[in-house]
């Protein structure tokens, strides 16, 4: 069946056609879960409530995007609100005076495996490794970006620049033996 169909079924109120798209989909907005919040349990709750959200909202699914990019944007707001309200704090920035220019030289070096390079990225403060993962593991522009975390694009870029330096900054220690 196809997604647009099933999309429309579940429109129609269809639970056979939820349970169907959910179980198309759950497995891999786990993963995206995970990434955020690290662990099973949060990832499992944070899916169940993105796939209610979805759900409940699925008549504002218009089809512009595939299902499974606006169910994704889904998961990964759900995901960061679950992070923010973990928190309980709240950073107000104004980086919108800040010209940027971009650096897409995202080398690493080789004897760097991405489980550390994960690691690093968890290990950066909210404002930068919320950018640096939608960007980089999530594949988010900078114009989504700004959307999701509600800021500019210019703090979006200017965010994803310091992260970056801080990232860079995280993986030398560790070739050099400097890290913890």
């Amino acid at each position: 069946m196809f997604h647009l169909e099933l999309v429309e079924r579940c429109k129609a109120n269809d639970r056979k056609a939820q349970l169907k798209l959910y179980r198309q989909y759950c497995d891999g907005m786990f993963c995206v879960a995970m990434r955020f919040l690290k662990n099973s349990d949060d990832a499992e709750d944070v899916l169940q409530e993105s796939f209610i959200k979805a759900f409940q909202k699925i008549e504002q699914f218009s089809g512009e995007v595939t299902f499974g990019a606006w169910l994704k944007r889904i998961v990964v707001n759900k995901s960061i609100d679950f992070l923010k309200s973990k928190r309980e704090r709240t950073v107000a920035l104004d980086e919108g005076y800040m010209h940027v220019a971009d650096d897409d030289n995202w080398d690493v070096d080789e004897g760097i495996d991405i489980g550390e390079i994960k690691k690093s990225i968890d290990s950066l403060s909210d404002k930068y490794k919320y950018v640096v993962q939608l960007f980089l593991v999530e594949g988010y522009d900078h114009n989504e970006i700004a959307e999701i975390l509600n800021i500019s694009e210019t703090a979006s870029r200017t965010r994803l620049v310091r992260g970056k330096g801080q990232l860079k900054e995280l993986l030398k220690d560790l070739k050099y033996g400097t890290g913890s």
